[in-house]
Order: C-alpha cells, then sequence, then structure tokens
C-alpha cells in the first residue's frame, strides 16, 4: 500500500523482516519438537536457535536464482547456522512455511484492527452521549420522515461497530490455523505433534486436514469480514457526507486552521476526509471476490492463490488500519450543529407530526382511509404552499370535529420522540 494511506505498525506487520522473523521461528520451533522425538539431535535444534540469522538482500539474490523464495530463505539460514541446518525443514513443505507464517501475520492485523475498533467504539460512545437527546430530522429516502436524536444515530453505528467486533474475532478465531504436514497433508514424513507444538508457540490451532495448504475458505472468509467492516465505515462516512452538505449542515468534518478546501472557491469546506473514507472502502472490498475465488485451487494445491495473497493481504489490513483511525479522528472531532438541526426540523412546518394525528383520528372513531386522507390533504398544501401544517388541522372542519385544538396542540411536542430514547440507550450501552 503506498504511505499516504499506511500506518506504521500495521506496516511492519508486512514487511520482510517480520515475514522472515516468522519463517525462522516456524522452522526452529520444528526443530525443536523433532529433537524432542527423536528425529533429529537436540544439539541441532541448540545451533538454529543460536546461531539463526538471515539476511534479506541475501536472500534476495539467491531467489533470482532459486526463483524459490523458501529455498531461498532456508540456503541463507544454512549459511548462518552451519553443518547442523541439514536437519532443518524435515519432512516439511514449503507451503507448511508460508501458510502458517500468514496465519501468524493475519492475526497479528487483527489484533491492530481490533484495537482500532475499541477506539472507535470509545469515540462513537462519547459523542452518543454528548447528543443524547439532541433532536434533529430523520430522514427516509433522503425526505424527513420523524424526529429522532443525533445520540440515537451514533447509537445505531455504535452497535453496528460492536457487532463488527465480534465479526472480526470470529474471523481471527477462523484464520488462526496451523499447517506442518508435508507435502500433501499427510504427515508421511513427519510426526502430527510436531505441528500441535509448532502450533502452541504460534499461538495457532492445528489444521485439521491441510492438503498441501490450509484451505482458503478460511482465508475467504477472513477478508469478506474485512469487506463488512469496510462498507461499514462507508455507511457512517456517508451520513456524515451528507449531514455536510450546504443544505443541511447539521455536521462537519473539523476544519483546521490554515486548512483549503478548493484551489479556485476560497469559501469551499469540503468531506474529504469522509469522501477518501468511503474510497478507501471500495479498495478494502475489492479484495474480496480474489479471495472467494482461492477457495478453488486443483486437488492437493496449486499456486493460483499465492500471487492474490501476496497482494490483497497487505494492501487491505493496511487500508483497513488507516480507514478506522482515520474515521475515528472524524468522528472524535466531528463538528455538530443543533441550531441547524432544529432549523430543519421545524423547515416543513410541523409536517413530521403527521403520523401521529393520523393515529390520534382513528383512535377518535375515524377510519384509518378517511384518516389518512384528511391528514394527507393539509399535508400537501404545507409542501405546496408553504403554510402552517398545525394551523391547516385546526381549520379542517372533519379534523376538528374529532380533535380538539388543545389535542392538537400536543401533538406537536417534541418531547413524544425521545421518550424511550433512555430504554434505545440501555440497550446499546448496557455493559457500560
Amino acid at each position: 500500500m503506498i504511505p499516504r494511506y499506511s500506518r506504521p505498525e500495521m506496516v511492519k506487520i508486512w514487511e520482510p523482516e517480520n515475514k522472515f522473523r516468522i519463517w525462522f521461528e516456524i522452522e526452529a520451533h520444528a526443530c525443536d519438537a523433532q529433537a524432542e522425538l527423536g528425529v533429529i539431535p537436540k544439539a541441532a535444534a541448540e545451533a538454529v536457535w543460536a546461531r539463526g540469522k538471515w539476511d534479506i538482500e541475501r536472500i534476495d539474490a539467491i531467489e533470482r536464482e532459486t526463483h524459490h523464495d523458501v529455498i531461498a530463505f532456508l540456503t541463507n539460514l544454512a549459511e548462518h547456522v552451519g553443518p547442523e541446518a541439514r536437519f532443518v525443514h524435515q519432512g516439511m513443505t514449503s507451503s507448511d512455511v508460508l501458510d502458517t507464517c500468514l496465519s501468524v501475520q493475519l492475526t497479528q492485523a487483527t489484533d491492530i484492527l481490533l484495537a482500532d475498533i475499541d477506539r472507535l467504539l470509545a469515540a462513537l460512545e462519547r459523542r452518543a452521549r454528548e447528543h443524547k437527546y439532541t433532536l434533529c430530522m430523520g430522514r427516509s429516502h433522503g425526505i424527513h420522515a420523524e424526529p429522532v436524536t443525533f445520540g440515537l444515530k451514533l447509537a445505531g453505528y455504535y452497535a453496528e461497530w460492536a457487532r463488527n467486533r465480534g465479526r472480526l474475532l470470529n474471523a481471527r478465531d477462523e484464520i488462526a490455523t496451523c499447517a506442518i504436514s508435508g507435502a500433501v497433508g499427510t504427515f508421511a514424513n513427519i510426526d502430527p505433534r510436531v505441528e500441535a507444538h509448532v502450533a502452541s508457540r504460534l499461538g495457532l490451532r492445528p489444521e485439521p486436514v491441510s492438503t498441501q495448504v490450509i484451505p482458503r475458505d478460511r482465508h475467504a472468509a477472513y477478508f469478506a469480514t474485512l469487506g463488512v467492516i469496510a462498507s461499514g465505515i462507508e455507511r457512517l462516512a456517508t451520513e456524515i457526507r451528507h449531514l455536510q452538505r450546504t443544505e443541511v449542515r447539521e455536521a462537519e468534518e473539523y476544519f483546521a486552521p490554515g486548512q483549503k478546501g478548493s484551489s479556485a472557491m476560497p469559501h469551499k469546506r469540503n468531506p474529504v476526509l469522509t469522501e477518501n473514507l468511503t474510497g478507501l472502502a471500495r479498495i478494502v472490498r475489492a479484495a474480496v471476490v480474489p479471495a472467494l475465488e482461492n477457495v478453488a485451487l486443483w486437488h492437493e494445491r496449486d499456486i493460483s492463490h499465492s500471487s492474490v495473497e501476496r497482494m490483497i493481504a497487505p494492501d487491505s489490513t493496511i487500508t483497513l488500519d488507516f480507514a478506522l483511525a482515520r474515521l475515528t479522528q472524524v468522528v472524535d472531532r466531528l463538528v455538530v450543529y443543533p441550531d441547524a438541526m432544529e432549523k430543519n426540523l421545524n423547515h416543513l412546518k410541523g409536517l413530521v407530526n403527521s403520523q401521529r394525528v393520523l393515529l390520534a383520528l382513528t383512535q377518535a372513531g375515524l377510519s384509518r382511509e378517511d384518516s389518512y386522507q384528511a391528514v394527507q390533504r393539509n399535508a400537501m398544501q404545507v409542501w405546496e404552499a408553504g403554510k402552517d401544517f398545525q394551523t391547516l388541522l385546526k381549520e379542517d372542519k372533519e379534523i376538528a370535529a374529532h380533535l380538539s385544538a388543545a389535542a392538537i396542540d400536543a401533538m406537536f411536542d417534541m418531547a413524544y420522540h425521545t421518550k424511550h430514547v433512555d430504554t434505545i440507550f440501555e440497550r446499546v450501552f448496557a455493559a457500560g
């Protein structure tokens, strides 16, 4: 991933140094297990740990000749270990190293992503509680519907991100498997206890059936989860973008001193961060289909998945890490305009209470169809002539025959729409 959308901690997971360190640990732990089983001398296992080193430039040079990355690594490792290196990689195949390493890297990456989500959840909860009773317009189809509170909006996003965290935990669990089973997964040349030992040392579980590779349905599920999370980023980013539109302006991204919005128009304050997040979400989701297509490999293994994963694993996790951090910053510093929210609430001169009037008329004895028609004919005058809905209702003879002026006035109390906010917050934030 390009540096512009990368953060150092996540990048390090995918750098060659970390990869080769994990490769070394896989081989060294396997040697320990082999020594315990009496397959290789204990002194050989000790030598691997004591003298095991690698040089990235040297590995690259060897690979240019061998055209095989694992062999290049093992050759360079042997140059440091010495004669005892002949016991390294006994009964193993390259995928034992590559797939187990990828599992470690993905679990490392996931731990960072989980921490990212925790910070986002904290920001969402703080802002939701801050605006628990801040009334704003709820919209369906982009059109004014009924009042909600801005805190409820954010509580809904909090609940979604709590679900996303659970999904990511499940994905981490599914991807955290180890394969040290040999050329076609039969353990013909290596004892299954070696796999169990390596898995325990690396915080993984043995893969029940690994053929020559760990089955790619696990990876498909993992990247699909990242795709769902990316869609969650876009959903919240899109809401903020809509709220920042000039005609709405109920909330906006923080605009820093000295920041410029346009090279041509000095007045511009654009939602650049959330627009950027929308684009980054597309990049993460773009990995889902290739990951799904990786599931169907030939027989016990082919390498059609390899080039895909070399790209999507680092790019998806690095991009998602950056996006989560940016989204947290946006939420944390989001500028909210309650006065604009109130102005928009009143924009349709009381129409947002139409359902309440409809229900009151049905309870007063008018049929639902007649009630709907009575409310709608007055509502259309508000849309078309800009009249006051509350006044029109009082002047309507059919409505006045069923509802008193005082009863109609009572239906325009905004507190009616917030009476269950506490109940919803309790559902969402019960643990806190």
